[in-house]
């Protein structure tokens, strides 16, 4: 017997999704989804752009992660507002998980919610969230397989932060290369080098995220 499987799997998340963004569009909060691989340097980047940015802006953060608090207690210390997510197993936060944290927050008196998925190349990317931009963090010593490796992640990506160029010296890897291989699959995507440890490259960063702010509260 042949069945026809009819249901949307993504219905429930789509749904939710839609809900978390009636929301951010009502209070005017920027999100911005950071995926990336385990150890590409989310959380430092995020440390730092908080410490930066909050001088101008309220920001806050949701953590994903399988288990611990340890990246949203990195986040709380820097002064942010922070809360966790565990996902006990599951490889990626999902819309659903994102409303239900949301009654932690005033998105009256928050500017920018970063919201920092559990690391993996694979399932983060296709679940809508309801932000208003998805960026991918690639680091120098995944090597320059990962771009053609993990298409799906970078054609919805509409950023690419190359992070921990401080390594370049060291390691086999070409920037380049990583243009080259982002151009063909999402020639509408950018690449920033930059380096969370040294900073270098950062303010591009926070003119990236300026630029977005400004055009999320024109709409």
């Amino acid at each position: 017997m042949k069945v026809m499987l009819r249901t949307d799997v993504l219905t429930n998340n789509n749904k939710a999704a839609e809900f978390n963004r009636e929301l951010f569009e009502r209070t005017n909060t920027l999100v911005i989804n950071l995926m990336s691989s385990p150890g590409a340097g989310k959380t430092t980047l995020l440390e730092e752009t908080v410490r930066i940015l909050s001088e101008k802006y309220r920001i806050a953060v949701i953590e994903g992660d399988l288990a611990t608090e340890r990246d949203a207690d990195r986040i709380r210390a820097t002064g942010a507002k922070a809360v966790q997510i565990n996902t006990h197993g599951g490889c990626h936060l999902d819309a659903r998980m994102v409303a239900a944290s949301l009654g932690e927050f005033d998105l009256d008196e928050i500017d920018i919610l970063f919201i920092e998925n559990v690391g993996n190349l694979v399932c983060p990317s296709g679940y809508d969230l309801g932000q208003n931009h998805k960026v991918a963090v690639l680091s120098v010593p995944e090597g320059n397989d990962k771009i053609p490796k993990y298409p799906q992640m970078f054609m919805r990506t509409e950023l690419v932060l190359l992070n921990k160029i401080d390594l370049l010296p060291y390691l086999d890897f070409s920037v380049e290369e990583a243009r080259r291989d982002l151009i063909e699959i999402n020639p509408e995507s950018t690449l920033i080098s930059l380096s969370a440890r040294t900073k270098e490259g950062l303010n591009e960063w926070f003119s990236w995220i300026e630029g977005a702010f400004d055009r999320c509260v024109q709409q």
